[in-house]
């Protein structure tokens, strides 16, 4: 199925970053783009939300440089412009695979995209992760290892959930009885004319 690649993929982009551990280490993606497209894309969405998830630990610092922060939020701004480009990407290859479908009369729509859903999926993965970690860490308490082993399985159990529901998409959508349909972003903030604020810098 689908998402036992993805699951395969994130889990291997999670532990090649925590190799180097920094947000500053250079990305390699190790899927060819015309080859392996859809490989490349997951590579490339799970890379951004790691990255993006250390970003958020490092700017929570409370003796944290305010010029440093500042610069720290610009980088999460351009973070996060660049997750919603890469899942409206993963949207257009489905897309794609599935434009010879037919829907059929009485096929209804998602509440989200195959992408979207696949966007959960890949920061699920990374909360997995740093929620192992906790379980793990030789310094904490007892009480702490407990409660994030309760707060893990809980987790994996998500993961399990939302992997079978995408999956059950995607079938649904190849026998056409549901169909896609993406709706860009339309992010404002980002925009210089659509933000007075940056318009008014012009």
């Amino acid at each position: 199925m689908f998402t036992a690649k993805a699951n395969e993929i994130f889990q291997e982009v999670i532990d090649t970053y925590h190799i180097k551990n920094t947000v500053d280490q250079p990305f390699i993606n190790i899927y060819d783009e015309d080859k392996q497209l859809i490989e490349h894309l997951l590579y490339r969405k799970c890379w951004i939300d790691t990255v993006q998830w250390h970003y958020e630990d490092i700017i929570r610092d409370p003796n944290i440089n305010p010029v440093a922060a500042l610069q720290l939020k610009r980088q999460i701004d351009a973070s996060n412009q660049d997750r919603t480009d890469m899942v409206e990407y993963i949207d257009s290859y489905f897309l794609d695979v599935y434009n010879d479908i037919e829907p059929q009369p009485n096929a209804t729509i998602n509440t989200e995209s195959p992408a979207w859903a696949i966007d959960r999926l890949s920061i699920l993965a990374l909360k997995i992760y740093h929620m192992n970690e906790e379980v793990e860490r030789p310094d904490a308490a007892s009480s702490h290892k407990l409660n994030c082993q309760t707060k893990l399985s809980v987790l994996l159990e998500q993961r399990k959930d939302l992997s079978q529901a995408i999956d059950d998409l995607l079938v649904d959508i190849k026998q056409g009885t549901k169909y896609m349909k993406v709706y860009k972003q339309m992010k404002m903030y980002n925009d210089d004319e659509l933000n007075p604020v940056l318009r008014s810098q012009k």
